[in-house]
């Protein structure tokens, strides 16, 4: 059984690797000819989230959807649309989320700003907390009176007579 365990190893890397698509991205039946507008295809592509993969462009995503926006912006591009004209055009259809570097406005703020936000504001609870908690310890020790600090004091006096 040992001396097939590194054969078994090898078959059963191959066996998961060999469906694993071997080319993302724009297939050949795909590509303009124009290498001009191939470019901006590109370029634009690169842009724009793959909405199955979501952390992919569509240019590097093998997903069925992002070969129809591939081709989606291809065709706008053909048609005469300029980029920001194809870039919009995608946006309406299938909202911010498709675009990998949204544009800063209040949404985007919020978001990137509230964890930032929640943060400070746990930071700033359990400030209070602690405060709140030893500000209640101080005020419930009362000092001692005069009989307990007498008490207290030969308490310690026999301790330090016991220790030499």
């Amino acid at each position: 059984m040992m001396r097939f365990l590194p054969a078994l190893t090898i078959a059963f890397a191959l066996a998961i690797a060999a469906p694993a698509p071997a080319f993302a991205g724009p297939q050949p039946d795909e590509i303009l000819e124009d290498e001009a507008l191939e470019r901006r295809a590109r370029d634009i592509s690169a842009g724009l989230r793959c909405l199955v993969c979501q952390n992919q462009s569509i240019d590097d995503s093998n997903a069925p959807l992002a070969r129809d926006l591939r081709n989606l912006v291809r065709e706008r591009l053909v048609a005469g649309y300029d980029d920001a004209q194809v870039e919009a055009f995608v946006v309406e259809r299938y909202g911010e989320f498709v675009l990998l570097r949204p544009p800063v406005n209040m949404q985007t703020l919020i978001l990137w700003g509230s964890p930032a936000l929640v943060l400070g504001a746990g930071a700033l609870g359990i400030f209070l907390a602690v405060r709140r908690r030893r500000s209640a310890a101080r005020e419930r020790v009362a000092p001692l009176t005069p009989e307990e600090q007498a008490a207290l004091d030969e308490i310690l006096a026999r301790g330090e007579r016991a220790e030499r």
